[in-house]
């Protein structure tokens, strides 16, 4: 199956407030950079992947758009008075409005260490359901859902959406070696995490001196 990947970017001065502690005396001037390293590294992985036909982000972000849109990204604005699921669901009827044969899938914004070969393995995974998801390597979240050509996505992020996805009936992805696919950058000990499996580029040249605690 092909897919279309739909990628959600806040603004990016109100991205990662829980890394300020990882930011030291940078503080609040790191941040940004932080979340569009993490953003362009997610994007450039996806548009590698075998099965990948292409890469919509939803975002308003005026510095963002434009490089994300240098990578090959089309970019979408954002739905006025929505969220974060709103985002997605808009992000998914552009994609159908132009490509209603291509399957949907939606990618955080913060996965950073991203493979190409991983996320290829999800999909094919995916492609057997009419909805699939996976979980956030710790559990509770969701960092990718899936939407077969013609089937609604459905999307019910943040907080508990590990738990949702599933009760809304979407098949939960059960597969090992997959975790650049799961390991989503909230907190410092998750940046730490994603620069161990082996961050992009941009991402490591952005926490490039950081001290990360334990």
């Amino acid at each position: 199956m092909v897919w279309t990947v739909v990628v959600p970017l806040k603004s990016l001065a109100r991205a990662k407030s829980r890394l300020s502690g990882a930011a030291g005396t940078r503080g609040d001037g790191l941040r940004p950079a932080l979340a569009l390293a993490f953003a362009l590294d997610t994007v450039a992985a996806a548009l590698a992947a075998r099965q990948v036909a292409g890469v919509v982000v939803v975002t308003d972000d005026p510095l963002a758009a434009p490089k994300l849109a240098d990578l090959g990204a089309r970019i979408v604005a954002e739905p006025p008075g929505g969220g974060l699921n709103a985002a997605l669901a808009h992000g998914a009827d552009a994609v159908r409005a132009r490509a209603p044969e291509s399957g949907v899938v939606t990618l955080n914004a913060d996965l950073p260490a991203l493979r190409p070969a991983e996320l290829t393995r999800v999909l094919n995974a995916a492609a057997a359901f009419p909805r699939a998801f996976l979980a956030d390597a710790a559990g509770i979240g969701t960092t990718l859902l899936s939407a077969a050509p013609g089937v609604m996505l459905a999307p019910a992020f943040e907080g508990l959406s590990r738990a949702r996805h599933r009760a809304s009936g979407a098949n939960e992805i059960l597969l090992d070696g997959v975790d650049s696919v799961r390991q989503d950058v909230d907190t410092p000990q998750d940046l730490r995490a994603a620069l161990a499996l082996g961050a992009g580029a941009r991402t490591t040249e952005a926490a490039a001196g950081l001290l990360i605690a334990d």
